[in-house]
């Protein structure tokens, strides 16, 4: 399946904070297995909590920032995926503006979730479902076409393919528990 946050409707935070797009979600007997999404963060505030889930939080643009309550104290950084309890509330403080996140949300009571960030050159072989998201460059995958920033593919097989010189894809892996 393909995704694209080019053409996915911006959905508003409830705090005003920043929009959502919805690039993929699998459910299974009517429960969210994962979700995939792309986040605008315009400004500091609370941070979405999603009790009894996990996450993953991968800034692609901007400089990031810090999640923090009176216990604990995260560092989104550029392109190094962030796991984390998703039921934790914190508050996001921005470092240097606006920035954007692709996020997972996942239930780990049903399945396992890694992120790596790829550069350019061909992928590396991995069994299962995977997500690729083009985050610069881009993407060329046999039998699935090319993918340009801000697309990518939901697969359940191993893929070949190349990245252009100077990109950068975050590939997800999603196993059963």
């Amino acid at each position: 399946m393909r995704i694209s946050a080019l053409t996915a409707q911006p959905v508003p935070w409830k705090n005003g904070g920043g929009v959502t797009r919805e690039l993929a979600l699998h459910q299974e007997d009517g429960h969210m297995v994962w979700r995939l999404s792309l986040a605008e963060i315009s400004r500091s505030g609370p941070f979405s909590a999603f009790p009894g889930l996990a996450r993953i939080h991968c800034i692609v643009e901007g400089a990031g920032h810090t999640l923090s309550n009176s216990e604990t104290q995260l560092q989104a950084w550029p392109l190094k995926p962030l796991c984390f309890d998703g039921g934790m509330e914190f508050d996001s403080r921005l470092r240097e503006g606006p920035c954007k996140a692709f996020n997972v949300i996942y239930d780990p009571v049903r399945v396992t979730a890694d992120a790596a960030i790829l550069r350019d050159g061909a992928l590396p072989d991995a069994a299962g479902s995977q997500v690729f998201f083009v985050v610069s460059g881009s993407l060329n995958l046999a039998g699935q076409g090319h993918f340009a920033p801000g697309e990518g593919i939901v697969l359940e097989s191993t893929a070949s393919g190349r990245i252009s010189d100077g990109g950068v894809v975050i590939q997800l892996r999603i196993l059963p528990v």
